[in-house]
Formats: structure tokens, C-alpha cells, sequence
């Protein structure tokens, strides 16, 4: 029997299988707020099959964005508009939704990808948060390093962020330490250099990170799934590696996280990781080996046998799926069928399915 659509525990959620939609940045929103782009999107992938759709990395201050088109949760307002579009997708998929929450750190303040994705400038732009002063990359501006009352600022507004997705009926909560956004920016040696309790160690690098985690987890129902994106390296010597990701992956677990989703890169511009299906497969596995909770892995998984193999072999619990899916929104399904599992599809799209249609 495939253990990919075998039921399984996400924290305090049983999901009815172990594919993931990941949150995957649409640079639509405007000022923050969902708009009809984000209803048909979400809506759609929440009729995948996957048993859980995470909504892209949603800003929780205004300074925390990305770009200009980024999810906002720093509002009442934003999080109402949200919460009556969770209701909508609701009405006709039973996927549980849950949300990343994040601080874009050093890289905020930039293009989306179709306009270059390079850092703003101008009026347009704003200046942009780091524990040091060092910029991302070449062309990036120069962050301003945070001082004391900022970090508490900020980690006050991923709290506030966080009860806010509780009140507009999300599943889950995701909170964003990987890719050189501001959390990751703390843990990586190549973008902190702090000479305080904060930077240094890796037990200094990790406080902050860790300090916003058990101000969510104390804030947010112990009924709620919280989970954390983490690196399992910065494909860098002298950077985040796979041994610094297992010990702050035991520190997660023991602050209230549920559930660890393991990825790597972007701790600074022109990384080049190893490009081929399932590239991160092996730090999951080294995560998983170290902790209880529930690990996921994305990562150029578009297989559904290595997939499968991925879970049947416990390298992770769940398949975080990005590109694949927004390449082919029945992948779930279609991976159903070459497991010879029963995935049904809506049953307003019965009539494509095996039985019904001769081309199925």
C-alpha cells in the first residue's frame, strides 16, 4: 500500500495524506490585501488532492514585505479579507490552510521576479532590516542593523501576526527562518556578525530566531499547529550547515513547534545549490533522525515513486510540492493512480476521471 496517501499527524491535524501545497510567493497582493488573483489560486490548488495548502510567505510589518505585492498580516483589515476568502475555499475543499508567516529582512524592498527581482530604489523603496549591516548581495542596499527595542518590535509583530491567522480561521501557522530572510539572517554566520548575545555562537545566532518562536507558540491556542521552514544548509564553507540545522531543530521542538519543513539557500545572491530531483532529501533526513515532530521536504520533487520512496523510507514525513503542482494542479491525482491509490477528484470534474472519460 503507498504510504504517500496514508493519513498522518501534522502536529495537532491529521491530514488525509502527505502532500503538501508549499507556499509559493504570487507578488499580487496590494497593500497587503488578498486580492481575486490569490481566490482563484488558493481555490484551485485546494481542490488538488494535497491534503494541505500553506498560503505564501505573508508579511507581518510593512517593512517585512518582499515586495511591493506581498500578503500583509500587520492589519486587522488584512487578516478580516483574508479570513472570508479561507471561509469561500472552504465551501468546497476540505484541505486544511494554513499560512506562512515571515520577515523579509535584507532582501525586502525588491522587484517581483517578472521585473527583475532587484532590489527598488527611489521612492518606491524602504530601508531594509539585518542583524548586521552587510547588504545581500552586489547592487543590494545596505541594510540598517537592528538594534534591541527593533528586534522586540519585530518579534512583537510576528505574535500579533500570528493570533491575527488564528482569527481568520487558518489551520496552521508557518513561521519563515530560511532563504536570508530576517530569522535565517540571525542563524547564518555569513549575515551575522554581531558581537552581542545575538550573533557569534551558534547558541547567540539561534536566540532570536527561538525567542520569536516561544512568543507564538505562548500567544497562538495549543490546539494550532505550529511549524518552522528552516535551512539544512547555505551551500556555503563557511556558512549554515546540515549539523547546525539538527541542533536548532531540537531547540524548535522543545520551544512548542509541531512540525519542521526543511529546505536551503539564499543566505546571499549567486548560490549555487545542487540542481537535481529531491536535492534535499538527504537534510531532511538528517532533521528527522534528531527530532519527533513531523518533517517536510520540498525540493524538485515531481516523481510520484520518489516520492513515495521519500516517505516509505522516512527521510520525511510529508512532500511540500511548489512547481510541480503550478505545473499540473492534478498532480496529486495523477500520482494517485500510478500508485494505484484512490484519489477523487471534485465531483464537478467526475466525468475526467477513470470510468468516465476513455482518454483518462
Amino acid at each position: 500500500m503507498s504510504q504517500l496517501f496514508t493519513p498522518h499527524a501534522l502536529g495537532k491535524l491529521t491530514l488525509k495524506n502527505r502532500l503538501i501545497v508549499a507556499p509559493m510567493c504570487q507578488y499580487s497582493a496590494k497593500s497587503g490585501f488578498v486580492q481575486p488573483w490569490h481566490e482563484q489560486h488558493l481555490g484551485h490548488l485546494a481542490c488538488s488532492g494535497a491534503a494541505a495548502v500553506t498560503i505564501e510567505a505573508t508579511a507581518v510589518s510593512e517593512e517585512g514585505r518582499v515586495t511591493h505585492g506581498c500578503l500583509g498580516l500587520w492589519s486587522d483589515e488584512q487578516a478580516a479579507t483574508l479570513g472570508q476568502l479561507v471561509g469561500r475555499v472552504r465551501d468546497y475543499s476540505d484541505a486544511a490552510i494554513g499560512i506562512q508567516l515571515n520577515h523579509a529582512g535584507r532582501k525586502g524592498s525588491a522587484l517581483p521576479p517578472w521585473e527583475g527581482g532587484k532590489p527598488m530604489s527611489g521612492d518606491q523603496a524602504w530601508q531594509t532590516l539585518a542583524p548586521t549591516a552587510l547588504p545581500w548581495g552586489e547592487a543590494w542596499p545596505t541594510p540598517a542593523a537592528l538594534g534591541i527595542a527593533d528586534m522586540q518590535r519585530i518579534a512583537g509583530a510576528f505574535v500579533v501576526a500570528a493570533r491575527r491567522a488564528v482569527e481568520a480561521g487558518l489551520d496552521y501557522i508557518e513561521i519563515h527562518s530560511a532563504h536570508g530572510y530576517l530569522l535565517h539572517s540571525f542563524l547564518s554566520p555569513i549575515s551575522n556578525r554581531r558581537e552581542d548575545v545575538y550573533g557569534g555562537s551558534l547558541e547567540n545566532r539561534m536566540r532570536f530566531p527561538l525567542m520569536v518562536v516561544k512568543a507564538v507558540r505562548k500567544a497562538i491556542p495549543e490546539s494550532m499547529t505550529l511549524g518552522m521552514r528552516i535551512n539544512g544548509s547555505d551551500w556555503l564553507d563557511e556558512g549554515w550547515k546540515i549539523e547546525d540545522a539538527q541542533v536548532y531543530a531540537v531547540k524548535l521542538e522543545q520551544s512548542g513547534v509541531d512540525y519542521i519543513s526543511v529546505s536551503s539557500g539564499g543566505a546571499c545572491q549567486g548560490v549555487r545549490y545542487d540542481n537535481k530531483p529531491a536535492y534535499q532529501a538527504h537534510m531532511a533526513a538528517a532533521v528527522r533522525k534528531k527530532v519527533t515532530c513531523s518533517v517536510v521536504c520540498a525540493g524538485l520533487i515531481a516523481d510520484a515513486n520518489l516520492a513515495e520512496s521519500m516517505v516509505a523510507e522516512q527521510q520525511s514525513d510529508f512532500i511540500a510540492l511548489g512547481r510541480a503542482i503550478l505545473d499540473d494542479p492534478r498532480w496529486p491525482v495523477r500520482a494517485a493512480r500510478k500508485l494505484d491509490c484512490d484519489l477523487q477528484m471534485p465531483q464537478q470534474y467526475m466525468l475526467a476521471s477513470p470510468g468516465y472519460w476513455p482518454l483518462a
